[in-house]
């Protein structure tokens, strides 16, 4: 089994080490191409209007001055044209990709792509511990990364179809199973602008997050991570809404 990696928070990150460990386990050929710099948040976007620049790191392994997508084009149609990967594996992510997260992500958009180019593909993320940020449980995801990984393919991934892995913020020991569950949703409540004003008092802006007391949907990716179980998520491509297809149908009759 040929194997593409990928992440979105660039060629040095850790968590892109522990994917290339999971790979590792599955099979001996697997390849990195991952960006040069962080990229975390830029979506399913593109290199339009600036030409990607491939970087050898090392055998098999390269950095792309682009974002995640770029990076799995480069690797499909370029690195291994003629020779397809057989699964693009994505992350692991420092920190959670759930909930609204997978609009915004990165890691995920390079299992859009994947899936895009018709190769079966997973997005993997490590919710932080009791640690931060700075003390994410890498081991976690590294430990029962592959079990999930072979469960997945063993049951197959539809065509349009990418799964969604998250691992929780613990000791591998401590994980209570996992879960096969729908995206969930976050109080948008949560959501703030930071104001703070610069050297000379001109303002500037981060997008921020308040930690308030959330209880999320039971049957949700949220619930799982909080209740730690590995949360496993297919999403599709196709966003269609087919009751509001159906509504709007008869209305434009």
């Amino acid at each position: 089994m040929r194997i593409l990696c990928t992440n979105d928070d660039g060629i040095h990150a850790p968590g892109l080490k522990s994917l290339e460990a999971i790979a590792r386990s599955l099979s001996d050929d697997v390849w990195v191409v991952a960006p040069e710099t962080d990229q975390s948040g830029v979506a399913h976007s593109l290199s339009l209007n600036d030409p990607l620049r491939l970087r050898e790191i090392s055998e098999r392994h390269f950095a792309v001055k682009g974002t995640p997508t770029d990076c799995v084009i480069m690797g499909v149609r370029h690195l291994l044209r003629g020779a397809k990967p057989d699964l693009v594996l994505s992350g692991v992510n420092r920190g959670q990709n759930v909930a609204e997260d997978v609009t915004y992500s990165g890691t995920v958009a390079g299992a859009i792509e994947g899936t895009i180019l018709g190769v079966p593909s997973i997005a993997l993320s490590q919710a932080y511990g009791a640690g931060g940020r700075h003390e994410l449980p890498w081991h976690c995801a590294e430990h029962h990364g592959p079990k999930v990984i072979r469960r997945i393919l063993d049951l197959g991934i539809d065509p349009g179809t990418l799964v969604n892995v998250n691992f929780p913020g613990c000791e591998p020991e401590e994980v209570e199973g996992a879960a096969v569950v729908n995206q969930g949703q976050r109080t948008q409540e949560l959501l703030r602008l930071d104001e703070r004003e610069d050297g000379r008092g001109n303002p500037y802006y981060w997008i921020a997050f308040e930690r308030k007391p959330f209880t999320p949907g039971n049957g949700t990716d949220l619930w799982a991570i909080a209740n730690r179980r590995i949360a496993v998520t297919p999403l599709r491509l196709d966003m269609t809404d087919e009751p509001s297809l159906t509504r709007y149908a008869r209305a434009f009759e």
